[in-house]
């Protein structure tokens, strides 16, 4: 499968966008699975929004579950 994320992680020339997942703390076994972005508006300030963090967590547990990353 040709994944988009391969465009940013592989070959010598992507090497300093690897070091940077690493000094996140992402493994290498990580950086070869899909990496699935997740964004949340999370905030404590918009009554709406105060779940929002258990939701981005559930979401992250799902693409984990799935096999993925989530960046």
């Amino acid at each position: 499968m040709n994944l988009a994320s391969e465009k940013v992680l592989r070959g010598a020339e992507r090497a300093p966008n690897r070091s940077l997942f690493y000094a996140l703390g992402y493994t290498e076994e990580q950086l070869q699975r899909p990496l699935i972005g997740v964004v949340s508006a999370y905030s404590e300030i918009v009554p709406g929004h105060m779940n929002l963090d258990k939701l981005t967590q559930s979401v992250k547990t799902g693409v984990l579950m799935n096999g993925g990353t989530p960046i």
